[in-house]
């Protein structure tokens, strides 16, 4: 897909610095920029790029003010990074889309699929299952009875989503992504576990979208929710009974153990682990690797296991880094002691 300077400032109602007659066919990183290539400039690190690239057309803020000569066209936004996300949907939204019903895809004859999907071929769509329109079903995947499926929604190979889910408009779920699998409940017996068993479901809002070989486990009752605009990594672990409010982010390999409450707006770094039956209000910020293990009740950054404020924890790391110097002069200040001890005797 070729674009011109003039065409991509229209389409994002920027203004241009440069040639608007320029063209470009393919997206490039700043630091790869190559005649013909598009790139973008959102991280202040990366500006020194900008004066050196060979890129024909680089996506800039509004407020960026040159420090020295560039020979790219610039095209200025408001921001740079959802500039480039937009054009990258164009360019998405354009491409050939698969159509029809594969001849050894499986639809049980009380299943309902809308109109203008695409199912692929060995996929299985089980009995009152209920697929919404224009979605596409990639081969190999699995949907169990009882489905519903909303409008415009994919679903990659693999997948598996089982019985008395429910999936929104607009989501995407990635390959390998398992949707409504038991969630982890044993009762112990007499030396034993006894398998409690996970009667609720999968509930995904509109617009959620769901990483490669995530697991989200049905609730032992009722629903684990999964609410509008969230966007799952890959290799995520929601357990049974959990609540994502509405546009959280999650990283890869996190984890989020059962019945807790995550607020909107939260945002969770690669793998953080969250115990069970805790609430955490919304805006979060839980950094990588961090384990929580209490409510969190308010807008907050959070570092380190068990997880604290993000001030504390480097107030912390100071010390830490401290720790030699101050044995070894908690020591010498021991010896001293001692010695003023057997001479005031």
């Amino acid at each position: 897909m070729e674009l011109s300077a003039q065409q991509i400032a229209n389409f994002l109602n920027g203004t241009i610095e440069g040639n608007p007659d320029i063209t470009v066919s393919h997206f490039s990183k700043i630091e790869e920029g190559k005649p013909g290539a598009l790139t973008f400039l959102a991280n202040p690190k990366y500006e020194d790029f900008i004066y050196h690239t060979q890129a024909s057309i680089v996506l800039v803020n509004n407020n960026f003010v040159p420090s020295a000569a560039i020979s790219a066209t610039l095209v200025k936004v408001p921001d740079s990074y959802v500039a480039l996300a937009a054009l990258l949907t164009l360019v998405e939204q354009s491409k050939s889309k698969k159509t029809g019903i594969g001849s050894t895809a499986f639809i049980a004859a009380s299943a309902t699929v809308g109109e203008d999907c695409y199912v692929g071929e060995m996929a299985y769509i089980g009995e009152q299952s209920v697929i919404g329109k224009h979605c596409f079903i990639y081969p190999h995947t699995c949907i169990g009875d009882r489905v519903t499926v909303g409008d415009h929604t994919i679903i990659y190979p693999h997948v598996t989503v089982y019985d008395d889910c429910v999936i929104g408009q607009n989501c995407i779920i990635h390959a390998g992504a398992v949707i409504g699998s038991d969630g982890f409940g044993f009762a112990p017996d007499n030396g034993s576990y006894r398998k409690i068993p996970q009667l609720g479901n999968v509930v995904l809002e509109d617009e959620v979208e769901v990483g490669a070989n995530t697991t989200i486990d049905r609730a032992v009752m009722e629903s684990t929710i999964v609410r509008r605009g969230v966007k799952l990594d890959n290799l995520i672990q929601v357990a049974h009974n959990v609540e994502i409010d509405s546009d959280t982010v999650v990283a890869a390999q996190a984890g989020i153990a059962g019945s807790t409450k995550i607020g909107k707006h939260c945002m969770i770094g690669g793998q953080a682990g969250l115990i069970g039956h805790i609430r955490i209000a919304d805006q979060v910020q839980i950094a990588g690797q961090a384990g929580v293990m209490r409510n969190i009740d308010k807008p907050e950054s959070i570092i380190g296991s068990p997880a604290i404020p993000v001030k504390d924890f480097f107030r912390s790391n100071i010390l830490f880094n401290k720790l030699p110097e101050i044995y070894r002069t908690l020591n010498r200040l021991e010896k001293e002691v001692s010695e003023l001890k057997k001479n005031n005797k």
